[in-house]
């Protein structure tokens, strides 16, 4: 009934007043505070950045037992980042296709991630290149088929797709610091204005076959160490360092006042590649595009110019076949 005091809840009881209560002013202080800066990508667990550090920190290991062991490191040592003063190639590379895939794996190039279609249909190739990514502890990922066209932009894939590092550039100054530490003369193949991987992949091949310290690339209208120069390399590019320099002209100045003779390679040469005096010495043979040969500051540079015979009908020699041949020349006078 209406004015009734004594209904249940008429009152309110003592204590239960609304409104500010003493001691309570920071009481929601910490709702209020952020959560602080946003994580690393690399630090995020479910991140693929993170899946990719864990992989690279993994190939390091593997790269570190490798080297107590008594056998060659793993490629991972040439495409983790981190070599003395060295820089690393700004991007990832993904290389699409069963066969380029399988190919990159049988010669060992490094890899960040593998990745295969959902309900892929297996065969020969996909086998192989699942038992290879696992014997090597590779991350395998499975993925939707709109994921990996994205990955891969829009080229075949097949399925199947690997994610390679990016290579860790050593620094020049490493380069006679291995031949110091080797106890021969440094012998260096620098390239100016090669553009193809391929051919550089080559050189790399040829380098480990006679001896060589290492290649020499300049940063720009050069060609880099990507997936298909680890390919043609046939796994030298995890032995042979390549130094990639601001300026190609400026570096061989510095390196002829260590003492260092510079011989360039050119079809119009002024004396033949047998006949060049400094095999024996520290040497740099540097080899120009086919198009173009070398450049007109680097050709200033060089000690001599010197020549590869070659029959009258061919105009000229690939820049790698170039570098090979003059690398076993220099081979042949060291070892006699």
């Amino acid at each position: 009934m209406a004015g009734n005091s004594q209904r249940r809840g008429a009152t309110r009881k003592v204590g239960s007043k609304k409104g500010a209560v003493k001691g309570t002013g920071g009481h929601s202080r910490k709702a209020l505070e952020g959560k602080g800066p946003t994580p690393k990508a690399e630090d995020r667990v479910y991140h693929p950045a993170h899946k990719r550090k864990v992989a690279a920190e993994r190939g390091a290991g593997r790269a570190a037992v490798a080297g107590t062991s008594g056998r060659p490191a793993a490629s991972a040592s040439r495409s983790a980042a981190g070599g003395k003063g060295g820089r690393t190639s700004s991007t990832h590379e993904v290389v699409a296709g069963r066969n380029s895939v399988l190919e990159a794996l049988r010669a060992g190039i490094p890899v960040a991630t593998v990745y295969l279609a959902a309900r892929l249909e297996a065969d020969d190739r996909t086998r192989e290149i699942v038992s290879i990514a696992a014997d090597a502890g590779y991350p395998l990922l499975e993925v939707g088929r709109a994921e990996l066209d994205r990955l891969t932009d829009g080229a075949v894939h097949q399925g199947v797709a690997i994610q390679v590092p990016p290579y860790a550039y050593a620094d020049d100054e490493e380069l006679l610091d291995l031949a110091e530490a080797s106890g021969r003369p440094p012998l260096v193949v620098a390239l100016d204005g090669v553009t193809d991987p391929r051919n550089l992949g080559a050189v790399l091949r040829s380098a480990g076959a006679f001896g060589a310290h290492g290649v020499l690339v300049p940063e720009r209208r050069a060609a880099g160490v990507t997936a298909s120069a680890w390919k043609v390399s046939a796994g030298a590019a995890a032995r042979v360092p390549v130094a990639r320099v601001t300026n190609l002209t400026r570096t061989l100045q510095e390196w002829k006042k260590a003492g260092v003779f510079v011989v360039g390679l050119d079809g119009g040469g002024d004396t033949e590649l047998a006949a060049v005096p400094f095999a024996t010495d520290p040497l740099v043979l540097v080899v120009g595009s086919e198009g173009k040969g070398l450049s007109r500051l680097v050709r200033e540079e060089c000690d001599a110019i010197a020549s590869i015979p070659i029959a009258s009908a061919v105009e000229s020699l690939n820049a790698a076949v170039a570098a090979g041949i003059a690398l076993y020349e220099v081979a042949r006078q060291r070892s006699s």
